[in-house]
């Protein structure tokens, strides 16, 4: 029976993912803030420590995606290879290293949302938009001084962030929060729902053949909003940092396991 990882089938066919590996090319839109680092402490687990520099940092992004196999037959059949996502990360220890952590993660996709439980992402579904740069015509802000983007995140009919990117000049990076390889939690509870996990690991990634566009940074909004389903409020920014674009290209060919219970 093949599939990664359902459903699976003789011929593979029907699986809702593609084998590895999977590339990915997109528009990013960062914006870098601190929040308490009591925050930052109350959304990671206790095998995971603050890290000491800037502990409250957190990066929230927007991406505008497209994805393929090895293939590419997706790309041919875009409603198989485009969606968009807006993630959260804060930077934290383990094991006396310094990682990214995604802390709450929504897409407007199934096989982006079950591609992320393969990765320990912990995803969920949402609506994301943000601002496409364009070369022509007025109907979008140019990559230049004073091209301004914005991002919205509804999930549940309720509007969680919304945020803006005004650039001013180009960068070297696109911030410093999602800079390291990631550490993830993978989790799954036991059928009997007793408390036990039947899948309990710990794991870290990270992207290969990294191709990265021009950064541009600027000044920054955000707005993050209470629902009764989120708790995406609880990382409030008290200060912003900075806005960031970049355009990126990655393949996730794989992660590794560093402690399974």
């Amino acid at each position: 029976m093949h599939g990664l990882p359902f459903p699976r089938t003789e011929s593979g066919r029907a699986s809702i993912l593609p084998p590895t590996p999977w590339h990915y090319s997109g528009d990013l839109l960062t914006v870098e803030y601190r929040t308490h680092p009591d925050n930052v402490r109350r959304v990671l687990p206790p095998d995971l420590d603050l890290v000491e520099e800037d502990p409250g940092a957190v990066a929230m992004i927007w991406a505008d995606w497209q994805s393929c196999g090895d293939d590419g037959s997706e790309l041919l059949d875009p409603v198989r290879s485009q969606y968009k996502e807006a993630f959260v990360v804060v930077r934290c220890s383990y094991e006396d290293r310094v990682y990214s952590r995604c802390v709450f993660i929504w897409v407007d996709k199934d096989f982006a949302l079950v591609r992320g439980y393969l990765q320990g992402y912990p995803k969920k579904l949402g609506s994301i938009h943000q601002t496409r740069p364009v070369t022509l015509g007025r109907a979008g802000p140019r990559l230049a001084p004073g091209g301004r983007f914005g991002m919205t995140l509804a999930a549940a009919d309720r509007r969680l962030a919304e945020a803006t990117v005004t650039l001013s000049e180009p960068s070297e990076s696109a911030g410093f929060v999602n800079g390291h390889p990631m550490v993830h939690h993978r989790w799954f509870p036991m059928i009997e729902l007793d408390g036990r996990d039947s899948l309990s690991e710990v794991v870290t990634m990270s992207g290969v053949d990294l191709d990265l566009g021009p950064a541009w940074r600027g000044e920054a909004t955000l707005d993050l909003f209470d629902s009764p389903t989120e708790e995406l409020a609880l990382l409030q920014p008290e200060e912003i940092i900075g806005g960031y674009f970049r355009t990126v290209g990655t393949t996730f060919a794989g992660g590794r396991t560093l402690n399974s219970r």
